[in-house]
């Protein structure tokens, strides 16, 4: 896996790119021609472009059907009360024990990323998922989640992580205005390099809890979502300030997008036609070690609210 980091102007297919359009305002709707898809080896700059129309995505929740909830409420609903009576704090209580109200962004077997609704602040929960309950909440859900006595916060790599007692109950669900505004003041600013590191990797022992593990990114170019040769993972790419970016998705809806498409390489309408959305977002990850390492994926692919 690499993350690359030259100059955006002098990547074959990126610099000239019209009507991507800037941080401010969000990738274009405007299909991108980013060179030709990448043969077995994501840093192979020689992409294939595949001009086959995109069959429209019933919509977000409409592809397949829903799976029963783990926390056992009920699906759907305003989380509008709930939050009425949120007391606002200027700081995420991590204390044990303590019940944390969270707009979920991401959710993956390792963590779910949320957004702590009373401060505001990115968290990464880790929830004690059962080995045959594949974890099932979806972004803009409105979750309550209780830490764990021992909340576990000494990962020097995933300074954002703490553990939950049990699954968390789902409340229901926000659009909108707020959550809106919540993504917009939590957007990265463009760094040099996603996650403060140059490539996509690094050893577990190189963090010391200084850096953050998780970016809400606005790609500055794409994003171009393909599939692998050979392996078959999902991949994206994206340009952000000056870096040209290659990441694993961890994302099931972006992977069922490449399905509903039936393409190997999506981008622009076509990738809004088969998520159902525009992406604006990117959910990037630092993830737990694997064989020493921490790598970058991104975990969700979101529309602006």
């Amino acid at each position: 896996m690499t993350e690359r980091t030259p100059d955006i102007g002098d990547v074959e297919g990126i610099g000239d790119i019209d009507g991507i359009g800037d941080a401010a305002h969000g990738p274009s709707e405007t299909a991108v021609e980013w060179g030709p898809e990448p043969t077995g080896d994501p840093t192979d700059p020689n992409w294939t472009d595949d001009p086959a129309p995109v069959a429209p995505s019933p919509g977000p929740g409409r592809a397949a059907t829903r799976r029963g909830r783990s926390s056992g409420s009920a699906r759907g609903g305003s989380a509008r009360p709930a939050l009425q009576a949120l007391r606002r704090s200027e700081r995420i209580d991590v204390s044990g024990g303590t019940a944390l109200v969270l707009l979920v962004l991401a959710c993956h077997r390792e963590d779910t990323t949320a957004i702590d609704l009373a401060s505001g602040t990115l968290v990464r929960a880790r929830v004690p998922w059962p080995d045959d309950h594949t974890p099932d909440l979806d972004a803009f859900d409105v979750v309550e989640a209780r830490l764990a006595e021992e909340p576990e916060r000494d990962d020097l790599a995933q300074p954002e992580a703490v553990t939950t007692d049990g699954l968390p109950r789902h409340v229901g669900t926000l659009h909108g205005r707020r959550v809106r505004k919540l993504l917009h003041r939590l957007a990265t600013p463009v760094e040099p390099h996603v996650l403060g590191f140059p490539g996509a990797s690094a050893p577990y022992w190189e963090f010391h809890g200084f850096r953050p593990s998780l970016a809400l990114v606005v790609p500055t170019k794409g994003p171009v979502l393909f599939r692998r040769e050979g392996d078959r993972s999902v991949w994206v790419r994206f340009g952000w300030g000056r870096s040209d970016n290659w990441l694993p998705v961890e994302d099931r809806r972006a992977v069922r997008a490449l399905d509903v498409a039936r393409r190997d390489r999506i981008q622009g309408k076509d990738l809004t036609s088969a998520l159902g959305y525009k992406p604006y977002y990117l959910v990037v990850s630092l993830s737990s070690p694997r064989d020493g390492h921490c790598y970058k994926t991104v975990r969700a692919l979101l529309p602006r609210s």
